[in-house]
């Protein structure tokens, strides 16, 4: 199928209470990752690389930082006449953007102006690379009426509603339990879903006709009986920011070949706002282990199994291990640094110690003075 008979719809606002420390000053699809990303990066790459050429953007408060980001969608080759990259904010009562059902009720002219046949619904909190065309295959194999996108797993501790799915011989869904006591490896719902714009419209009407607002209860669960509603399973390297330890781990595996092989696939490359900067700069004395150092980085000190990116200054006898270090963020001297999470424009003085754990590391907010 051709991917300009796809559309994309990007829950960039959702979950954000599970990561209120990174959260506080921007949503979560702009939360940074990974040296040089943003979390909405992923999802907006997936689409672009399966052919997506019209996307929107479902952010509610806080959006600022996303619109600098993602601009008008260049860096994705989405600034375009036809079809392109759209913000979707509340222009009216913000409470109309509660939850899922009543945010797309809010967007159905959106929708409705829109031509392609299918719609492809992600949020931002799931670290991914996944070729939706795939999904789409699958979908007209199954002649499905909707598409989920689930991963075989141990269900994350904190995942917001956990649904957990059971299938026939054919794939089809078969059972749906929202909430319940999971142990041990399930098939879990991963917020990604495939289905006809059209069918998208009618079930966001029955509902809120109904006054069942709650997405999963009311469509996955509350019509799988009635409708074809199929699971793909996805195999690759994808952990969901259910918690700052769980966003801490994430940006942690990013140390092993083989996730970085997965996740930033050649064939399906990941973009992101490019921000040119000089090399990074290694005085004497520093030393680097199993880091990633993105460009612009001073480095006086010594950095262990961290990620660092553009722009930080490490000083001379600071010590920085198992750390995730945001842009333009500096560390005077003679400090130490152990499972910290860093945010944007901190400024650490000189003979600092700060130490957390790996379940719980510490977090310093953006623009932070210690």
């Amino acid at each position: 199928m051709r991917g300009n008979n796809i559309m994309g719809i990007i829950f960039a606002n959702l979950h954000e209470n599970l990561i209120s420390e990174l959260t506080e000053v921007r949503i979560m699809g702009a939360v940074p990752f990974g040296g040089k990303y943003r979390l909405i990066d992923f999802p907006l790459s997936n689409m672009v690389n399966s052919g997506i050429n019209k996307v929107g953007v479902i952010t509610k408060s806080n959006y600022q930082s996303i619109m600098d980001h993602v601009g008008n969608g260049k860096a994705w080759d989405l600034s375009r006449k036809q079809g392109g990259l759209f913000i979707l904010p509340p222009f009216t009562d913000k409470s109309e953007y509660s939850n899922r059902m009543t945010t797309l009720n809010s967007i159905l002219p959106f929708l409705q102006n829109s031509t392609q046949e299918y719609v492809v619904i992600s949020d931002c909190d799931t670290v991914c690379n996944i070729d939706f065309q795939d999904v789409c295959r699958k979908h007209l194999e199954n002649d499905a009426d909707i598409t989920l996108v689930y991963k075989r797993d141990q269900v994350p501790e904190k995942l917001h509603d956990p649904t957990v799915l059971s299938f026939d011989a054919k794939g089809r869904v078969i059972d749906v339990l929202i909430n319940g006591d999971f142990s041990g490896s399930c098939s879990y719902y991963m917020n990604m879903l495939f289905i006809k714009r059209e069918l998208l419209m009618e079930l966001v009407k029955k509902c809120i006709s109904r006054n069942t607002l709650n997405f999963k209860r009311d469509i996955i669960q509350g019509e799988y009986k009635e409708l074809n509603i199929y699971g793909y399973e996805f195999k690759g390297f994808s952990p969901q920011i259910t918690s700052v330890a769980d966003y801490f781990n994430a940006n942690m595996a990013l140390m092993k070949p083989e996730v970085r092989a997965d996740l930033f696939n050649a064939n399906r490359p990941i973009y992101t706002k490019v921000r040119d900067d000089m090399p990074t700069k290694y005085g004497l004395g520093s030393k680097v282990t199993n880091s990633l150092i993105a460009n612009g980085c001073t480095i006086e000190g010594e950095v262990e199994n961290c990620v660092l990116f553009k722009g930080v200054h490490i000083g001379k006898g600071t010590k920085v291990s198992n750390c995730v270090i945001m842009q333009d963020t500096k560390i005077g001297a003679d400090s130490s640094l152990n499972y910290v999470i860093v945010d944007k424009d901190v400024v650490i003085k000189n003979e600092r110690t700060l130490m957390g754990f790996l379940s719980y590391p510490v977090c310093i907010s953006k623009g932070s003075v210690v």
